[in-house]
């Protein structure tokens, strides 16, 4: 897939992301990190290209922008954001609060919709779920740690798993329609 990266996107799509977890509680960077991830792989599942067109890699607690630190110290520098230190179950976490509005006039109305739509989503959930969240995903599971994210792996089947009562009901259908025996 040949992707191109916008960094006014990006910067946009993480002021806008980081203003929506002002509020919420469990806001930190391992949330703001993996839903930038899943907006932009959740589009691409949705309308075959990525927001930003980012470069994600693999980490141990799951997929994160390789530019994030960068434009996060940029924005800091130009006084467009701040980071503020919390406490959240006893543990440090570093939130990026804006300090101007995000340019929403930088993104489609899709793509508006598969960030709120992706927000909603992980609405209720720590860093540390999203973070378990994103390691069920093909792309973070096809991929090597340090390795970068290849977009074409957010169209990998997530695998399915059949509990005893589904293989039941599958095989009475089976045997209904005549593409099984009893």
């Amino acid at each position: 897939m040949d992707v191109e990266y916008d960094e006014g996107k990006f910067i946009e799509m993480l002021l806008y992301i980081a203003s929506r977890l002002r509020d919420d509680r469990a806001g930190g960077a391992t949330k703001l990190n993996k839903a930038l991830y899943f907006a932009d792989f959740a589009h691409v599942r949705r309308h075959g290209r990525p927001i930003t067109g980012a470069v994600y890699q693999k980490l141990e607690r799951g997929p994160a922008p390789r530019r994030l630190v960068p434009v996060r110290q940029h924005l800091v520098a130009s006084g467009d954001a701040e980071i503020v230190r919390e406490d959240f179950l006893g543990y440090e976490q570093h939130r990026l609060i804006p300090l101007r509005e995000p340019e929403v006039a930088m993104f489609s109305a899709e793509e508006l919709d598969t960030i709120d739509s992706v927000l909603d989503d992980l609405d209720g959930m720590t860093g540390a779920q999203v973070s378990e969240l994103s390691h069920e995903e093909p792309p973070w599971r096809y991929s090597e740690f340090g390795e970068s994210i290849r977009y074409e792996t957010a169209l990998i089947a997530k695998e399915q798993f059949v509990t005893p009562a589904a293989h039941e009901m599958a095989q009475r259908v089976a045997v209904r329609y005549g593409l099984a025996t009893e």
